[in-house]
């Protein structure tokens, strides 16, 4: 009888999370410049999104290794490899294909940008970051 009683219950939970993982802005990004690819899925709680670096069109630097998160403002984490490094975070579901509430990275200047990201009907991703009330936004590109 109770296990009746559950099987509602788990069903909710399947749907949800069968909804997120269709979620449009989930899957491989080219960032606008085109320099770096970006995995966007569930973080590690699955109830926001994250996204990593996993690729790097230029990943060695001028000696020949791996480029570096050398702006951090952390001098602990500067020597750390971009290719790894989450890129954007703790996004929290507004709707499907937007998520507000999050933040950004930016390893070129070591900055951080409050941000949000939505799927635009072309199926491209636009990425905002603010500082204040200073906003940019970005059109990322589907990756193959």
């Amino acid at each position: 009888m109770k296990l009746a009683a559950l099987a509602p219950l788990v069903l909710a939970v399947a749907a949800a999370s069968t909804a997120r993982a269709a979620d449009p802005v989930q899957g491989d990004w080219y960032t606008s410049s085109g320099s770096a690819k970006v995995r966007v899925a569930p973080c590690a709680d699955k109830t926001r999104m994250c996204g990593t670096v996993v690729w790097l069109k230029a990943p060695l630097d001028k000696a020949g290794r791996p480029v570096t998160d050398a702006t951090n403002p952390d001098p602990a984490l500067r020597a750390r490899p971009v290719i790894g490094l989450q890129l954007i975070g703790d996004f929290k579901a507004a709707q499907a294909g937007r998520w507000t509430g999050g933040r950004i990275y930016d390893p070129r200047t070591g900055k951080t940008y409050a941000s949000k990201i939505s799927a635009n009907p072309d199926g491209t991703l636009k990425v905002e970051g603010c500082i204040a009330v200073v906003c940019q936004a970005q059109t990322w590109t589907r990756a193959n």
